[in-house]
């Protein structure tokens, strides 16, 4: 159940006026957004779908999932493997401590503070219930609003194949929960055609 202590509301408002200054947009339903700020948005509204009672740092987690990630350009690493974990791993930690330090601020002592960056850092996925409860609404959320905008601007650069592996590692690292909220996921019928094909 969402908190309605003032440190919470505080910490999410700052989130999203932080998540507010992405210069990068998207449209939705007609309306323009910050890219990042509409992401965080989805996100709690997905673990609200997922897991209404999920503990408070879970749901300040969610919403910092990609706290001001246009700051660190995927262009800024080698554009091969290597370079995108390494980007990958930064951003883990970038993540962490931006949505740390407006914690601090609003009044979280460190231990609140170390769960989220731990969750933020994906720790222990698989293992740490909450780190996959985080991972499974990441996943739900890619699936449900940009596995199609990602098919349609990568089918020129990608064969079939390779999009039907992008879903299929998705779909490894998800929970059975997770996979079973992901086949009531509102899908056109040619997304729901690839996840099927995906999963064969």
């Amino acid at each position: 159940m969402i908190s309605d202590n003032a440190r919470f509301d505080q910490a999410i408002a700052k989130f999203d006026a932080a998540n507010a200054e992405d210069p990068n947009k998207e449209v939705f339903e007609g309306k323009e957004y910050p890219k990042e700020l509409l992401y965080a948005q989805r996100m709690t509204g997905m673990l609200k779908r997922f897991a209404p009672d999920a503990p408070e740092h879970v749901q300040l987690a969610a919403r910092a999932q990609h706290i001001c990630r246009w700051k660190v350009p995927r262009a800024d690493y080698p554009m091969d493997k290597t370079g995108y974990y390494q980007w990958r791993t930064y951003l883990y930690k970038f993540h962490g401590e931006t949505a740390g330090a407006i914690m601090r601020e609003a009044g979280y002592d460190e231990e609140t503070i170390a769960k989220l960056q731990s969750l933020l850092r994906k720790e222990k996925l698989k293992l740490n219930p909450e780190t996959q409860l985080l991972e499974d609404v990441v996943d739900l959320t890619f699936l449900q609003y940009y596995l199609e905008a990602f098919v349609q601007k990568y089918s020129s650069q990608y064969d079939e194949e390779k999009l039907l592996d992008i879903v299929r590692k998705t779909w490894k690292k998800m929970s059975e929960k997770g996979h079973e909220a992901a086949l009531k996921l509102d899908f056109t019928p040619e997304m729901l055609a690839v996840v099927q094909k995906a999963l064969g």
